[in-house]
């Protein structure tokens, strides 16, 4: 089993990579999207999506960091592919899955998804590109408007020269609204020879065992769930070697692991996206912690960074 980092686009960039591997029980990153349409990137902009490129291409934990691209031209996402891999990438990913209205209006994303043959290419094209040592794989969804062409899609990725495919159980226009729909993916599953890794409403390590025996699948990426409860990949490996189950993260851990990332989020040199960030992640992690939802209340209208952490170490003090 191999549990991979989902790249979501900002949220889970090269800090929060940082964080959440040093906790530990992820397998793989793979960067926030590249978004190429006409020419090929210069170094700088692959290493401000992937600044671990200059690190061996690994997180300070030691965690690979695979590269994702996103376009709708073939010979352009193939010349970046073939550019970012001299830059030390351990892999290319194709982002055929992104339901933002401003990426699909340009050709790029899952609007892609209404032509399997479209998709082939892309890949045919990127594989051709990247050395043959470097894998190219590929995340989708089960459709655009429908779920008619899942399988087509999932076959023209494997044909194009993908190793690995990884599914986001919804369509587009189900955007991330639960219920995911666990049980196409069997079905791709089956088809496919390449590995096919489950994405989707994996929150708790309930909801992974559920994932798991609907889709058969033996790989998985988590999302939302593991921004929410930092420690759910740690639960999982705890349920896979059948150890005790695994406490939950203390809320205490919790506003340690946020006073470092603000620590880390200096380095952005952005006051206002630092605070933005650190109120992205206190909201998300509510799904968990109702001391999170709390403390979001505290601090939501809060404009600097220093004026938050205060609030967080507060909060620490009152919850010691």
């Amino acid at each position: 089993m191999t549990l991979t980092l989902a790249p979501m686009e900002g949220v889970v960039d090269a800090y929060m990579r940082d964080i959440l591997t040093r906790i530990g029980g992820i397998d793989l990153c793979v960067s926030e999207f590249v978004r190429v349409s006409n020419h090929v990137y210069p170094a700088s902009k692959f290493l401000g999506y992937c600044p671990e490129l200059e690190q061996n291409a690994c997180t300070p934990a030691g965690i690979p960091v695979h590269v994702q691209l996103m376009g709708g031209d073939p010979l352009v996402i193939a010349d970046n592919a073939a550019f970012v891999a001299t830059l030390g990438a351990p892999g290319i990913d194709i982002n055929f899955g992104c339901p933002a209205k401003t990426v699909n209006r340009r050709d790029a994303g899952a609007t892609l998804l209404q032509w399997p043959d479209r998709l082939h290419a892309i890949v045919a094209e990127v594989r051709r590109a990247v050395p043959s040592h470097i894998p190219v794989s590929a995340k989708m969804r089960l459709g655009f408007s429908d779920k008619s062409l899942y399988l087509d899609n999932a076959l023209a990725i494997e044909a194009g020269g993908a190793e690995k495919l990884t599914v986001h159980a919804r369509t587009k226009l189900e955007g991330y609204r639960a219920p995911a729909h666990w049980e196409f993916l069997a079905p791709i599953r089956e088809a496919l020879k390449i590995p096919v890794v489950a994405n989707g409403e994996i929150w708790t390590v309930d909801d992974y065992r559920a994932c798991r025996d609907i889709s058969g699948c033996d790989h998985f990426m988590v999302g939302r769930g593991i921004i929410a409860r930092p420690g759910l990949a740690l639960e999982i490996a705890a349920m896979l070697r059948a150890d005790d189950p695994l406490a939950l993260l203390s809320w205490g851990e919790i506003l340690d692991l946020l006073e470092t990332y603000d620590r880390l989020l200096v380095s952005m040199d952005n006051p206002n996206r630092q605070a933005g960030r650190l109120k992205q992640w206190i909201k998300l992690l509510g799904r968990t912690y109702e001391q999170a939802t709390e403390l979001f209340q505290e601090i939501r209208r809060l404009k600097e960074p220093c004026e938050i952490v205060d609030v967080v170490r507060a909060n620490r003090d009152r919850h010691a």
